[in-house]
């Protein structure tokens, strides 16, 4: 039998075999490498540090605004029956303070017929039917805007004001100062100032529905600005000889627990139906920021 020629196919077989079976020969199973090997569970880092300690700083901080909040209600609440018990009793201290003021103011007014004109005005200003007015159009604009659990808020808060004003003039039944030469008559009973009342509630009322429209910057601007123009309006009643200092003092007080008490009691209600409660500074209900703004 002929033995192949050394330059023909089948004399290279042999020496093709081995290369073949070695670049067909099966990989070696792949080893888990650094890239592939299971990854451990994500630990907490220095970036989400921040956020917990951020959460606990806010729930803190919500928890010390409310005990001042309820802290201030007490307050204003002991004070209002000290003042009630010392009108009711005709404390002769209490009184003496109340004509002493009432006098010096009135002989003030009588002789500054300019400074009578700005107290008249501002006395005009907070009359309970003005404050009825402007509250009704703001009910009537959050019940456009879809805004029904802030409207029942505003006209809760208002009118209950109102009678809980009446209701202690009726139980209290004081009279009002008698002044020679008056610069002013008001109808009615003494204690508490309805005028101061309805200021402080409804100034309170207003800042509470529209805070979260405001500038978190201007906010303080805003309460500053509305506690001062209640003051204004009790110090004119008491200018203007229509109202004792123990009045306009004692319808701040009942006025301050009264709106804690309906703002409280609106949170509560939010709370019950699942919706978030955040800090009383944003206003009663922040998440409707663009259907309260113009």
């Amino acid at each position: 039998m002929t033995a192949p020629e050394p330059g023909s196919p089948a004399s290279r077989e042999p020496t093709d075999q081995p290369d073949q079976a070695a670049g067909t020969a099966p990989a070696d199973e792949t080893q888990p490498t650094d890239e592939t090997a299971p990854t451990h569970e994500t630990q907490p880092t220095d970036e989400t540090a921040p956020t917990d300690a951020q959460e606990n700083a806010g729930r803190r901080r919500f928890a010390g605004r409310a005990v001042l909040v309820f802290g201030i209600a007490f307050v204003a609440a002991a004070l209002f029956l000290a003042v009630l018990l010392l009108v009711t009793s005709s404390s002769q201290t209490l009184l003496r303070l109340d004509r002493a003021t009432a006098n010096d103011l009135h002989s003030y007014a009588l002789a500054h017929p300019g400074f009578t004109s700005v107290m008249r005005w501002l006395s005009n200003s907070g009359k309970t039917v003005v404050w009825f007015l402007v509250m009704a159009l703001v009910v009537g604009w959050l019940l456009r805007r879809g805004l029904r659990r802030l409207a029942i808020f505003v006209g809760a808060a208002v009118v209950g004001s109102s009678l809980l004003n009446n209701a202690i003039k009726l139980a209290v039944n004081r009279t009002r100062p008698h002044l020679s030469d008056p610069v002013a008559v008001a109808a009615g009973k003494s204690f508490p100032s309805g005028h101061a009342q309805a200021a402080i509630v409804g100034y309170g009322v207003l800042l509470a529905v529209f805070l979260p429209i405001i500038p978190r910057r201007w906010r303080p601007v805003a309460v500053t600005v509305a506690a001062a123009l209640a003051l204004l309006i009790g110090f004119s009643r008491i200018s203007l000889g229509v109202h004792y200092l123990s009045d306009v003092i004692g319808a701040y007080l009942i006025g301050t627990v009264w709106l804690i008490g309906m703002i409280s009691a609106f949170r509560t209600w939010r709370r019950e139906d699942g919706r978030h409660v955040g800090d009383v500074g944003d206003g009663l209900e922040p998440e409707h920021r663009e259907q309260l703004a113009p």
